[in-house]
């Protein structure tokens, strides 16, 4: 039998789902939240209800979204003829904060992992194609992930967008700066060696 009450270990049950998050670490977030005033702890429910039920997908980009269309798909700003293809929405949300992109985006919502049973139907690709219609977009920048089903989704891509006349581009790799090469992996690896250049 627990010593703990019934639904503190519940709540603990369900802390231990979110990813990251172990046994010692959800019983230290449920203690903390049985010490914290009622009034926060009814904020932080609310706030988790108010993400659930308030957070769609952009029926354009398929990033996430309060409306219908999100506020970087409505944005006249951003330049309409690049696309960046990224894996799932915490890409996207990483690439804007490096300030560096001004076009659009497009969220496949995965990888093509034929062993998990995802293929080019599960992921967002048709709704790319779609976009690609009526020739506003001339460049497509494929930003997915450094791993052996991020390198296949992007090949796949290439070879399928390539075709249509479109110029598609890759994010460049590369080892990051203040690491060693003996932690880097070996995609990371290969893909500096292949974007060397001359020493200036």
């Amino acid at each position: 039998m627990s010593a703990l009450p019934t639904p503190l270990a519940h709540l603990i049950q369900e802390l231990v789902k979110l990813p990251g998050i172990g046994e010692k670490t959800a019983t230290r977030l449920a203690f903390h939240l049985l010490r914290t005033e009622r009034r926060d702890v009814e904020l932080l429910a609310n706030a988790l209800l108010e993400m659930r039920d308030g957070t769609r997908l952009c029926r354009v980009c398929f990033g996430l979204s309060v409306d219908e269309t999100c506020a970087l798909c409505e944005d006249p700003q951003r330049d309409a003829t690049v696309i960046c293809v990224v894996e799932r929405p915490p890409d996207l949300i990483a690439l804007e904060r490096s300030r560096q992109f001004r076009g659009r985006y497009h969220v496949l919502h995965g990888c093509l992992a034929p062993l998990d049973g995802v293929g080019p139907e599960e992921l967002r690709i048709t709704e790319l194609l779609r976009r690609l219609e009526d020739g506003t977009v001339r460049e497509v920048l494929l930003a997915t992930n450094p791993t052996v089903e991020g390198e296949a989704t992007a090949l796949y891509l290439s070879k399928l967008l390539t075709p249509l006349g479109l110029r598609v581009t890759r994010i460049a790799r590369g080892v990051p700066m203040g690491s060693d090469l003996e932690y880097s992996d070996q995609v990371t690896l290969a893909r500096a060696l292949e974007g060397r250049r001359e020493v200036e």
